[in-house]
């Protein structure tokens, strides 16, 4: 990886617009905390208790990274919950989601990289973002275990309040630019899931960087809009942030 003090001839601008990248907008689960096992194992309990058997792994992939949990419960209980169901269902699987971060011990901490970049950019003054699925009272206990307040403002914390469909709708990936008083194109984004992913092309993310295992980078490569992929945020090509 080049160094961000690279000359501004090496400052990517976005796909012939000629904007220049000026912000990072993160997703938050699988990014900035890799808590994929623990959702899914919540997702997994819960799945039983309702419908008598746990989701597998391709209705991980496909139905739950990255989706917002009334999408997740109507695929789950075969039709959309109404307003009071959900609420209560939501509320009784982050319960045994949290549990399960508390009990993770060393494990429940902002994933490999992501405390040096955040630095960095809080450091350099580059706007930066959260745009997750997670409802507001997961947000509010990554704050308090994670300290997510040491270097982001409310206003740039963007999570699911049921304002708007969930991933791969692109409303919260425009939300969050517009926290950041960036245009779509001027911003970057860092994902893992499909639907995040569909998320930041379909709002016209200027750079879309897909993080995941060595595995997975083929796969992640080819995804339409995808212009890098990395193993973890140590990865992140702060170049493309370099000021000229």
């Amino acid at each position: 990886m080049k160094s961000e003090s690279r000359v501004a001839g090496d400052v990517a601008q976005t796909q012939g617009s000629g904007i220049r990248l000026k912000g990072v907008i993160f997703d938050f689960n699988g990014v900035l905390f890799w808590d994929n096992p623990l959702h899914e194992e919540a997702w997994r309990q819960y799945s039983t208790r309702l419908r008598g058997r746990p989701l597998n792994d391709q209705e991980m992939v496909e139905q739950v990274h990255g989706k917002v949990n009334r999408d997740i419960f109507a695929h789950v209980l075969g039709a959309p919950p109404t307003d009071e169901v959900l609420a209560r269902l939501a509320e009784e699987k982050e319960i045994i989601y949290r549990r399960l971060c508390l009990e993770a011990g060393e494990a429940f901490r902002l994933s490999p990289g992501a405390v040096e970049l955040l630095d960095f950019l809080a450091a350099h003054d580059v706007p930066r973002a959260i745009a997750t699925s997670s409802p507001w009272v997961n947000l509010s206990f990554y704050i308090e275990h994670l300290h997510l307040d040491r270097w982001f403002r409310p206003a740039q914390l963007i999570y699911d309040r049921g304002h708007y469909p969930g991933k791969p709708a692109p409303d919260i990936y425009l939300e969050a630019s517009e926290a950041l008083a960036l245009p779509p194109p001027a911003c970057v984004v860092v994902e893992d899931s499909l639907a995040g992913i569909a998320a930041a092309r379909a709002a016209g993310i200027g750079r879309i960087i897909a993080l995941g295992p060595a595995e997975r980078h083929a796969e992640l490569a080819a995804l339409p809009g995808v212009t890098d992929v990395i193993g973890d945020l140590g990865q992140f090509p702060r170049r493309l942030l370099a000021k000229p």
